[in-house]
């Protein structure tokens, strides 16, 4: 009978072990092409063969990220469906809607943070400021003379604009658009004198001197761009102008599942080529965060931004 149980005890534990044992779904909040889509559907390739099983990605944007975030949050918690999304969803949504159809702490489960992005303050060339310390006295002699593009109510650029100019003392003159893809057009354009955009986006823009940088998020600069202050050391620390991608699952998945999609989840940015060329190179911190980590960093996070979409005024639209 021991000899029984002991046996069955060992089936039982590789039963519990043995995920995944199906295809996993890898649902991104965002549209096809961006910089989240590329990088959910690399590690996908990368963990497939390892899991030797298919890992899909499914684009499900809209709405800020809810459409996507609901649609997790009402997956079977079975570990086989995963949400990749950035901190619009659980530090920002929050604070921005009256009403949500998920609960940011109690329906998901981080798994880890991938990547932080620091974003810039960027200009068209013909403004007359090339530093922040310029910016804020031109803003000053002309209120509400300089404008800045976001995408959208709430989104990260208009927090970070807002925020700039409540510390800052001065009036800019919010011009939000509808896409994430049109902010840096418009700089370009002229349409519009700022925006705050990633190192990614604005990277072919600066060479090609369409932009400039004034200002760049952050507690050190960035490695790409050595030459551009941050807004910490120019003496604004609270212009936060970061975002992050991170994985999740619907709360109550198996424990095993969120060990391994971790583990080998970081394996992947561990790749000595991969971080390089594929994270490094274009302007990602890379993380790896344990869950505990992510948690923790997450619950910090929703704070800080809820002071910035206070004093935003920022509503849902």
């Amino acid at each position: 009978m021991r000899r029984f149980l002991s046996i069955l005890l060992c089936f039982s534990c590789f039963a519990a072990q043995a995920w995944p044992d199906k295809p996993v779904r890898v649902v991104v909040a965002y549209p096809p092409g961006g910089g989240i889509d590329v990088m959910a559907r690399q590690i996908a390739e990368k963990l497939t063969p390892q899991w030797g099983q298919s890992v899909v990605v499914e684009n499900r944007p809209g709405a800020n990220t809810i459409i996507a975030a609901d649609a997790v949050a009402k997956s079977p918690a079975d570990g086989h469906t995963l949400l990749m999304t950035t901190d619009a969803t659980f530090s920002i949504n929050p604070h921005l809607y009256a009403r949500l159809p998920y609960d940011a702490e109690r329906d998901f489960v981080p798994v880890t943070m991938l990547v932080l992005l620091q974003q810039l303050l960027v200009a068209h060339p013909s403004l007359r400021a090339d530093t922040l310390p310029e910016l804020i006295k031109l803003a000053k002699t002309y209120p509400g003379g300089i404008r800045y593009a976001s995408y959208g109510s709430g989104s990260q650029p208009h927090l970070s604009g807002e925020m700039l100019k409540y510390k800052a003392g001065i009036d800019l003159l919010h011009v939000p658009y509808k896409g994430i893809s049109l902010a840096v057009p418009a700089v370009i354009a002229g349409e519009v004198e700022l925006t705050f955009a990633g190192i990614a986006t604005s990277m072919g823009p600066l060479k090609g001197g369409r932009i400039k940088a004034i200002a760049i998020g952050g507690v050190q600069r960035s490695p790409l761009l050595p030459q551009v202050p941050t807004f910490a050391e120019l003496g604004f620390p609270e212009v936060e102008t970061h975002a992050w991608f991170g994985l999740f699952l619907p709360a109550g998945s198996p424990k095993v599942a969120i060990e391994k999609i971790y583990l080998d989840a970081k394996h992947v940015l561990d790749e000595a080529e991969f971080r390089q060329k594929q994270l490094i190179d274009k302007g990602y911190e890379v993380v790896g965060s344990r869950p505990d980590e992510f948690v923790a960093y997450i619950k910090k996070d929703r704070e800080s931004r809820g002071r910035a979409v206070k004093i935003s005024g920022a509503k849902a639209e």
